[in-house]
């Protein structure tokens, strides 16, 4: 008899990247849809509106993309816990960057008329269906190759995703916008940010398909013990931990929206340029970079579910004071309110991996993750932008804060039904096991 040796630490931060290139690279391709539904689409895709009209058309694509994501949760969920993470998260690139691509491709509505905004929304469902399936996965990629004491940190990897995607698509666009007159830009200057992800997703592909699955998968595999209907269990028997960690997600993705989707199309029309808002985008993400993994870490030494919770009440109550303190017009002012949201999104949002996985059992992780993501993905994310500029244009920015400052609450919610970490589920399958020798 013989035993299988443990993980070394090569092993582990080659997951750690793949998580954390590979995410980002998605995200890149999504916050560049996010960004264009603000600034372009209105105008290339839905003509002979008015502005809020179109607004509001562009930002419809744009949930799109959020509601298509439990398709891929179940989808892909169900697969990562069947067939294993690394598989899943392949196709899962693949699909996000050839949707991405086409988009960028895709004649406006002046030459080919309603088909072209039906393709838009069609591809965008595709990119939506991917990001479902891309999350979990992601997550487990980095935190089952670690120590499960130290997940906080570990899982944070595929959180620090969305911050550089919008790092890098957020600066492609500032730098096409400046170089560009506004003719040129919505000509096609904004195409090359979406074919520039036919480079980043290539590199991706190149670290994702140099990694081997999991340890917790591979013993999960070895052992016979996977799921043979794992939505349907997640559902019957880890139905708490599913609405825990769904409510858990919609605060920080509804303050998400606010402070890289809305603030775009909310700057522009109180006073700032285009390039300014962007800059102040730019600045929160780039910090987002440092601070997520800095308290995912500090999650792994206090109590996670305590340091969420402060940041939910300080995200719940910043958009008050944002709003009052942007009234005037001053660019310093914008960009510290814009960073001081997202730093407070980014202790919920560092830890958040962990305790999303640490709701569900080993072998459910997958599903149970990829549904959470999804599901809490269409009540915040999704609906956001279109509440807030509904609201905005009915009843003015209060009304935007008091719909964040709920979604807070209910993200409080969620952590008060959730559970502390079970590290011996982990340390089961981790721990080394005896096979048959060759």
């Amino acid at each position: 008899m013989t035993t299988s040796p443990p993980v070394d630490r090569k092993s582990l931060v080659k997951a750690f990247a793949a998580s954390l290139s590979g995410t980002s690279l998605e995200w890149y391709d999504f916050a560049v849809y996010s960004a264009a539904a603000a600034l372009v689409f209105p105008q290339l895709f839905f003509p002979g509106s008015d502005p809020l009209t179109g607004t509001l058309l562009a930002f419809s694509t744009y949930a799109v993309g959020y509601v298509s994501r439990p398709l891929g949760g179940i989808v892909f969920g169900r697969l990562g816990d069947r067939i294993g993470r690394k598989e899943v998260l392949v196709i899962t690139l693949l699909l996000i960057g050839v949707a991405t691509f086409l988009i960028g491709v895709l004649p406006s509505y002046a030459s080919i008329g309603v088909a072209a905004p039906i393709i838009l929304v069609l591809l965008r469902f595709a990119q939506g269906v991917g990001v479902g399936g891309e999350w979990g996965g992601a997550v487990l990629l980095s935190s089952e190759f670690g120590n499960p004491r130290k997940r906080g940190f570990w899982s944070s990897a595929a959180q620090v995703g969305p911050p550089a995607g919008n790092l890098m698509s957020n600066g492609v666009l500032a730098v096409l916008t400046a170089a560009l007159t506004e003719e040129a830009f919505l000509s096609w200057g904004w195409r090359v940010a979406f074919l520039l992800s036919a480079v980043l997703v290539g590199f991706g592909l190149w670290i994702r398909l140099k990694l081997e699955d999991t340890p917790v998968f591979k013993a999960i595999q070895e052992s016979g013990d996977r799921p043979s209907a794992p939505v349907t269990e997640v559902f019957r028997d880890e139905w708490r931990g599913l609405l825990s960690a769904v409510l858990s997600r919609i605060g920080p993705d509804v303050l998400y929206a606010l402070f890289t989707v809305f603030v775009l199309s909310y700057g522009t029309t109180h006073g700032y340029s285009r390039g300014q808002v962007l800059t102040a985008t730019l600045v929160g993400a780039a910090l987002q970079l440092f601070c997520i993994p800095l308290a995912g870490a500090l999650t792994d030494r206090v109590n996670r579910r305590l340091v969420y919770a402060v940041a939910a009440v300080a995200a719940g109550i910043w958009p008050f004071v944002f709003f009052a303190m942007i009234g005037g017009g001053s660019l310093a002012l914008l960009v510290f309110g814009v960073v001081v949201g997202l730093l407070c999104h980014s202790f919920m949002y560092g830890p958040q991996a962990a305790f999303v996985t640490e709701q569900f059992s080993p072998r459910l992780r997958y599903t149970g993750s990829s549904l959470a993501y999804t599901i809490a993905g269409v009540f915040g994310g999704a609906v956001a932008p279109l509440a807030f500029t509904a609201l905005n244009g009915g009843f003015g920015w209060v009304a935007v804060a008091v719909y964040v400052l709920v979604a807070c609450a209910l993200t409080l919610v969620g952590l008060a039904i959730g559970r502390n970490p079970d590290h011996a589920e982990d340390e089961a399958y981790l721990k080394p096991r005896a096979v048959p020798a060759a």
